[in-house]
């Protein structure tokens, strides 16, 4: 029997079409439990490699010989080996190539729709991580909003579409990922945008993103409007593209909304948080279409592999936006709050430029779930 490499993507369209998939994850339990491949059709199995550095006999009854099995570790030497084993004993078998890490970087881009003037627009669906990020093309032309540090995907996808990217924005000072917004800049020649309310502390230059601004992208009548949103961070600002799109960053998600305690500002910020989505939210057209920052499980992808509904909808669906009671909603920001993101103030500190951990420093400091939302 052979050992074949399954790649990110590959795993990634097995989830979106829903297909069978079994994965024996051999790292230890507690990084098992905090962050694995999720999907709603994946079954599991997490045996430590070095439960099984003795044989994976006592294993093989548990492995179906029905579907796939992939064997996963955090970078790949340990499932490699495991699989090995397995395919000596005559199964078949596959490992994820680059392991967690690799799938904590894997971004999937999936067309959203076409824009007036022929325009397009793309979200890229950052599977492992939860992290959402866009590319509007017109007239080529492209602006990218909220990139992840793996810019060469923007990049190359905006040359392959014949269009030069000439904006980089940010929806807010990220706590949870490394942005790419001021490398693309820096690589492109692109304009980068950030809200002045969270670049207090940043020691780079940046244009400034504020309310009503309106960035024209390509020769089409394709607006980027930015609209002031505090909550998550003081400086939260959305995008309404082509008077059809609310790009929402951490402010509000398809099953949740957003935390407003990654500066350490919880109590103060929490009234700018129910402000924005309860009043200046409401006052947006129902028919707008949300396109969240992130998301936080797999049930918020639709069929087509996005992430996106009627800002109507999640007004009659998600809870965090149908507590009148203010004090009730305080305690609900304030008491059903996650962990940190794993290693927040020092990515924070990244994206306001004051350190410049280098690439693999960066990837350990990403590792694990995304934590933006109130639970």
């Amino acid at each position: 029997m052979t050992v074949n490499a399954m790649t990110a993507q590959q795993v990634t369209k097995k989830i979106v079409n829903n297909e069978p998939l079994f994965i024996l994850d051999v790292r230890n339990e507690d990084a098992f439990q905090d962050w694995k491949i999720e999907g709603k059709s994946l079954t599991y199995l997490n045996i430590p490699y070095f439960d099984l550095l003795d044989g994976v006999e006592e294993i093989l009854d548990q492995l179906p010989a029905d579907q796939d099995v992939i064997v996963v570790c955090a970078k790949e030497g340990s499932s490699v080996m495991v699989a090995e084993m397995i395919s000596e004993e005559g199964r078949n078998v596959s490992y994820l190539q680059g392991g967690m890490k690799a799938w904590s970087e894997y971004l999937e881009p999936v067309k959203v729709a076409d824009l007036n003037d022929g325009g397009e627009l793309f979200q890229f669906v950052r599977i492992g991580k939860g992290c959402l990020s866009y590319m509007v093309i017109s007239n080529g032309e492209a602006a990218i909003i909220d990139a992840t540090r793996m810019t060469n995907i923007y990049t190359r996808f905006a040359g392959g579409k014949g269009a030069k990217i000439s904006h980089a924005f940010d929806t807010h000072l990220h706590a949870d990922h490394i942005s790419g917004g001021r490398k693309l800049a820096e690589q492109t020649g692109a304009t980068y945008w950030l809200p002045p309310k969270d670049a207090g502390e940043v020691t780079f230059n940046y244009a400034p993103l504020e309310d009503n601004k309106t960035v024209k992208v390509g020769d089409a009548e394709i607006a980027i409007h930015a609209l002031y949103s505090p909550g998550h961070t003081i400086g939260s600002t959305s995008f309404v593209i082509d008077d059809q799109y609310l790009l929402s960053g951490d402010i509000l998600f398809i099953d949740s909304i957003g935390r407003p305690d990654l500066a350490g500002k919880a109590e103060d910020w929490v009234k700018d948080l129910r402000e924005t989505l309860y009043a200046r939210y409401k006052e947006l057209s129902d028919e707008l279409i949300v396109l969240p920052a992130h998301f936080m499980i797999m049930d918020e992808l639709n069929e087509d592999g996005t992430v996106a509904e009627k800002l109507g909808t999640l007004f009659s669906n998600n809870h965090g936006l149908n507590i009148e009671d203010e004090t009730e909603f305080r305690k609900m920001v304030t008491e059903n709050l996650p962990p940190q993101p794993n290693a927040y103030q020092e990515i924070r500190e990244t994206n306001m430029g004051k350190i410049s951990p280098d690439e693999e420093e960066q990837r350990e400091m990403e590792i694990g779930p995304n934590r933006c939302a109130v639970r």
